[in-house]
């Protein structure tokens, strides 16, 4: 058996591996969304604390549990990381939170309510099937109740995991579905069969167990937050490339 810690891999041949799995874009334009952070963080006198990066780094710590300074440094080493290159990881992640807090935190409530419809939900139940005449017949049978929604999505749905789950969706919201059938479901009031309607997959019986308003969550205005600003990144990024294109340096 080879140890691995005896192998040594140089820096050329890992840029190999990355363009061979056409990685290697994906991990410059990480590298530039830090410079970017970077820059624009230290115009903006933005800084992370040592004590910051420690209760980062209890928190890791307690969520692999690592309860030693040992285990840590073990499982440092399993990563091929060592603690400096750790405590530089974690600065990079509060460094990016703090920026995209003091960019984004005013304007994604704004975003919320300009954009509420987008954020409504529903508990959906739907059965796909490839014929109409099928489509229409389960239509009828289930609303003169001959067979339930959820008998006809168990025995006549295309999907598999859907037929195992009777239909069963989940909670979804307006932008994850289609926009003229969204605009359907989202306009009838729940237990009511909608349907059938047509798209590319096939003709769809819907049913709308239950609809969530739309409300602005921490963890939504989160999300917002973290979502305009990797479309700010990415934007940045575009622009850079489109400036002056990339290059790397494979030593």
């Amino acid at each position: 058996m080879t140890d691995i810690s005896e192998i040594v891999i140089d820096s050329k041949e890992i840029i190999n591996y990355l363009k061979s799995e056409m990685s290697l874009r994906e991990v410059c334009q990480k590298i530039l969304y830090q410079r970017i952070i970077n820059n624009v963080a230290q115009e903006k006198s933005i800084i992370v604390t040592t004590e910051e990066i420690e209760i980062e780094a209890d928190r890791q710590r307690r969520e692999q549990r690592l309860e030693k300074a040992v285990d840590t440094l073990t499982w440092l080493a399993e990563q091929l990381v060592s603690p400096y290159d750790w405590e530089i990881g974690i600065r990079n992640q509060l460094l990016a939170q703090k920026l995209a807090q003091t960019l984004f935190a005013k304007e994604a409530e704004k975003f919320f309510h300009q954009n509420r419809q987008e954020f409504e939900q529903i508990v959906l139940y739907q059965i796909i099937v490839t014929c109409e005449k099928l489509a229409q017949e389960l239509y009828y049978q289930i609303e003169e109740g001959e067979i339930s929604f959820y008998e006809a999505a168990h025995i006549y749905d295309i999907d598999e995991h859907r037929r195992q789950k009777c239909g069963y969706e989940g909670k979804m919201y307006r932008w994850a579905i289609q926009p003229n059938i969204a605009e359907v479901v989202f306009g009838s009031p729940p237990q009511h069969l909608i349907g059938p309607l047509r798209s590319e997959q096939g003709y769809h019986l819907l049913l709308v167990e239950e609809v969530i308003a739309a409300e602005l969550t921490p963890q939504r205005y989160q999300e917002i937050i973290n979502n305009m600003f990797q479309q700010w990144l990415t934007s940045e990024v575009q622009y850079l490339l489109n400036s002056g294109g990339l290059y790397v340096d494979p030593f």
